[in-house]
């Protein structure tokens, strides 16, 4: 296909894999990026579907390009038109990025209007009323999503042990920003609070947690966590939430998962004011977004 020779060539761009002396970058080790997009082809005799993807921050811009399948199976569930996740593999030589594969494919929106998914994903948007979702807090408590009726909650999932720095990382960082920054205004902090979730229950226990929590607000065991919750679901609600949140989820190698994002802005009312399924928010947006909640 020409639209993948053009997304190849632009990709070895970016990375610039040989540098102004011409010298070749030696051959790395295996690299992974969580990826969403729209299919737009697929092509069973190649085993290969053409993505119309969204940018990668830190890898590329968005474009449409073909991908081979890790496992070729998969073809049979995919259509054109569908929205998916899925987790983007390749080893980089002197060229750039070669042998680039998907795998971890989840399905968070069908297209095929005769073909019925297992799991129907949801698109939260503004005036969604959010479930009253249970989890377990850092202080091995159950809170519930309706007990922040009457402020404004900004939410996040991450899990505790993400190896991407722009990823899990990143929100929490965000959400410490934001943590602080509200914090100058006494009113806005007493009617906001923050919930960061993780979608790895079985490893995050409140203690992990508490832990997590305590460095990422900077306050350590004077941390009291009146203002940011960090807390995860049981399994059976975790996959209740991930279909409302539009989240994909799928295991991947030595503990880790492969996953999506979402963050959200909760009105008093419980309703949601605004979603980022990606991780290229700012908290100056994020906190725009909560002062008008704030006052509405």
């Amino acid at each position: 296909m020409r639209i993948r020779g053009v997304a190849v060539a632009v990709i070895a761009a970016l990375f610039g894999m040989v540098g102004c002396h011409g010298k070749p970058a030696a051959k790395s080790a295996t690299q992974h990026y969580p990826v969403r997009g729209v299919v737009v082809s697929t092509d069973t005799g190649t085993g290969e579907i053409g993505l119309n993807a969204e940018a990668i921050p830190g890898f590329m811009e968005a474009m449409t390009m073909s991908y081979k399948l890790a496992d070729p199976t998969v073809m049979s569930e995919l259509h054109v038109g569908d929205r998916i996740t899925a987790t983007l593999a390749f080893e980089n030589d002197a060229a750039g990025p070669v042998n680039m594969r998907l795998s971890d494919i989840v399905v968070i929106a069908q297209a095929k209007p005769d073909y019925k998914p297992a799991v129907q994903y949801h698109v939260p948007a503004a005036g969604d009323a959010v479930p009253d979702f249970v989890l377990l807090n850092q202080s091995d408590k159950k809170i519930r999503l309706g007990q922040f009726k009457g402020k404004v909650l900004v939410m996040t999932f991450v899990y505790t042990r993400c190896p991407l720095a722009d990823y899990c990382p990143r929100m929490s960082r965000n959400f410490a920003s934001i943590d602080k920054d509200l914090s100058g205004d006494k009113k806005l902090y007493a009617e906001t609070h923050l919930l960061s979730v993780s979608f790895d229950p079985t490893y995050d226990t409140p203690k992990v947690l508490k832990s997590y929590g305590e460095a990422y607000t900077g306050r350590y065991t004077q941390e009291t966590f009146g203002h940011w919750d960090f807390a995860a679901p049981q399994a059976a609600e975790m996959e209740k939430m991930e279909e409302f949140f539009d989240l994909g989820v799928t295991p991947g190698e030595n503990g880790t998962l492969q996953h999506s994002l979402a963050t959200l802005v909760i009105g008093k009312d419980g309703k949601v004011t605004a979603f980022y399924p990606t991780n290229d928010w700012t908290a100056d947006e994020v906190e725009t977004e909560i002062r008008k909640a704030a006052a509405a």
